[in-house]
């Protein structure tokens, strides 16, 4: 990722993105004096939730919306192209993976399928489609049809790329058993208001006892992204795609960042929400290694939070 283009998308959404260039002014932010990545001002993620985070000159084609707890406002991401989304995604699965086409693409999303504007859903309808599969790779609450495609997989030896929310993969884990050693099996978070909060450690350890054989991956993505980060090592360390890059703030100043090494707020470039806004001050608790890959410790506690609670009036 070159430090000029990152710098060109951001003076162009520092005009064109609304609430992004009212921050800025609110912030007294000149952006032709930001000259370095390290210098940009990151959006607070929550914006998504209060404003229209948006630049492209047409509608926008679909909405992306997050998950939310009951009483909890969702935020919403205007997306200028699906097709552009689905391109990056499997761009992004091909580095990680190779061809979609050397796997059978199954997913096990109870409530992002019982939801609209999930992006976790349209990024894997583009994986299998991709893969030659259908629709008929979803899975909800059908635990004991998953379980008999996956048995019927492993007999024929096909590849398997399955991805699931984690307390769904944990709930199929306890009941069912498969011994695959070609199942790749990727969880992607989801235990938010699902009981005990697990660390990553924890829920790979007992994602094994129903896939003794297979490596456990994890995803990380969201709705107010159009790019995804893979961990497909057992150190549980993400390696950001080529649209990506992490930095660590400072949560006593959001506006500082620390070494690596060092655990704070997770901010992220991400140059694929060209139509939006690529800067983004995430609500979670990481930190990074020299090489840029980064480790997810979970959200940051609300009592530790920092960051510029400005009135926006622009929408």
């Amino acid at each position: 990722m070159k430090a000029s283009d990152i710098i060109t998308l951001f003076r162009y959404q520092a005009v064109h993105t609304a609430v992004y260039a009212r921050y800025l002014e609110l912030l007294e932010t000149d952006p032709l004096q930001i000259a370095l990545p390290e210098q940009i001002p990151f959006l607070p993620i929550r914006f998504f939730k209060s404003h229209t985070v948006y630049n492209a000159p047409t509608p926008p084609e679909s909405v992306f919306t997050s998950s939310a707890t009951t009483g909890m406002i969702p935020s919403r991401h205007p997306v200028d192209s699906l097709e552009r989304y689905k391109e990056n995604t499997i761009c992004i699965f091909r580095r990680f993976y190779g061809d979609p086409e050397q796997y059978t693409i199954l997913a096990l999303l109870p409530s992002y399928l019982e939801r609209p504007g999930s992006s976790l859903v349209t990024m894997m309808h583009a994986l299998m489609e991709e893969s030659g599969g259908r629709a008929e790779g979803f899975y909800l609450h059908n635990h004991k049809e998953l379980y008999l495609r996956l048995q019927d997989l492993a007999r024929a030896g096909r590849r398997v790329w399955l991805l699931g929310a984690a307390f769904a993969l944990l709930d199929f884990a306890e009941t069912h058993n498969i011994t695959h050693p070609e199942l790749i099996v990727v969880e992607t978070g989801g235990m938010k208001g699902r009981g005990e909060e697990l660390s990553r450690e924890e829920l790979h350890r007992r994602l094994k006892k129903g896939f003794p054989l297979s490596p456990i991956h994890s995803e990380y993505g969201m709705a107010e992204l159009f790019s995804q980060a893979y961990a497909c090592q057992e150190d549980g360390f993400f390696q950001c795609s080529p649209t990506m890059q992490v930095y660590i703030r400072d949560l006593q100043d959001p506006f500082a960042y620390l070494e690596d090494g060092l655990r704070g707020g997770v901010n992220i470039i991400d140059l694929a929400n060209s139509h939006s806004c690529a800067f983004i001050e995430t609500e979670d608790l990481g930190f990074r290694l020299p090489d840029g890959r980064f480790q997810i410790l979970g959200r940051i506690p609300a009592a530790e939070r920092r960051g510029c609670n400005m009135l926006i009036d622009t929408d």
